[in-house]
């Protein structure tokens, strides 16, 4: 058995596709959806992360503002630009890109930012959401994951998930999500005891964990769908993810690449949010 590659950079053209034809609904009504990006500091991966967002955003018609602060703001500065943000009709998602340095907590910051143009999905009332299925906006990465096995035809109802790495971002929100589709989810983490006899028994097992290699062939079940989130960079400079790729498509169903797999789809979800939150504000 050879794996099928999920080449989630095609998926997230076709959905693109779909966004400007949403963009330009929105723009016969006289609305241009608008996404704010705060970057704190000089992080050079962040650079290239808000540049990506910003080009996308281009690409389907949203307007985008970046709004970059020093490395030594203070985190009332930084909630201070989150205010102004809230307030600006213009302005219809707000993302603040992550990490922060070391000197701001997140969490105040992140609560600052208006419920309704949480983009990112990180707030408390959205992460709350997850748990009773009612969340306004998913969290871009699980969501994207998601949307990977629906384009595939691939049901999660009754399946065993097992997903690898507990963060707030990925691992938790992504577990939350495929149990409110019925499926049968175990979340394994740094310390999880043995983790191949967890994953042996997934019939998709989703991989966050930035730890590169970390699921080898014998790990896998035969048949399994390996959804692979880790990026990691090799002191040779090449993109890798957690999973041994060559070795585990010779015995999984379906697979994603890194780089090109889940990464396309988490900016291209972000895209979808911003629509979507400047979709709900025309129709209040």
């Amino acid at each position: 058995m050879v794996a099928q590659i999920i080449d989630g950079k095609a998926v997230a053209r076709g959905l693109r596709a779909q966004y400007c034809e949403r963009s330009e609904r929105l723009a016969r009504r006289g609305v241009t959806p608008g996404l704010a990006v705060i970057i704190v500091g000089a992080n050079p991966a962040s650079r290239i992360y808000v540049q990506n967002k910003l080009r996308a955003c281009a690409e389907v018609g949203i307007a985008s503002f970046k709004i970059e602060l020093a490395e030594t703001a203070s985190s009332d500065e930084v909630i201070a630009a989150i205010l102004e943000l809230n307030s600006r009709p213009d302005v219809h998602g707000i993302l603040v890109q992550l990490p922060l340095p070391a000197h701001i907590p997140i969490g105040p910051v992140l609560r600052s930012i208006s419920v309704d143009k949480d983009v990112d999905g990180f707030h408390l009332y959205n992460v709350g959401g997850l748990v009773v299925g009612d969340t306004v906006f998913p969290p871009c990465t699980p969501f994207g994951v998601v949307k990977l096995l629906e384009h595939e035809g691939i049901s999660v109802e009754g399946k065993n998930v097992v997903v690898v790495g507990a963060s707030n971002i990925v691992g938790k929100p992504m577990a939350l999500m495929l149990t409110q589709r019925d499926a049968t989810v175990c979340i394994c983490h740094a310390k999880t005891r043995d983790l191949a006899q967890f994953t042996i028994l997934a019939d998709i097992l989703v991989v966050a964990a930035g730890k590169p290699n970390l699921i080898v062939p014998q790990m896998v079940k035969t048949g399994a769908v390996v959804i692979d989130v880790g990026i990691n960079r090799l002191p040779s400079g090449k993109l890798v993810g957690d999973v041994d790729f060559d070795g585990v498509r010779q015995k999984a169903s379906y697979i994603t690449p890194v780089p090109g797999g889940v990464g396309p789809m988490t900016v291209t979800m972000l895209l979808n949010n911003a629509l979507l939150s400047a979709e709900r504000n025309t129709t209040s």
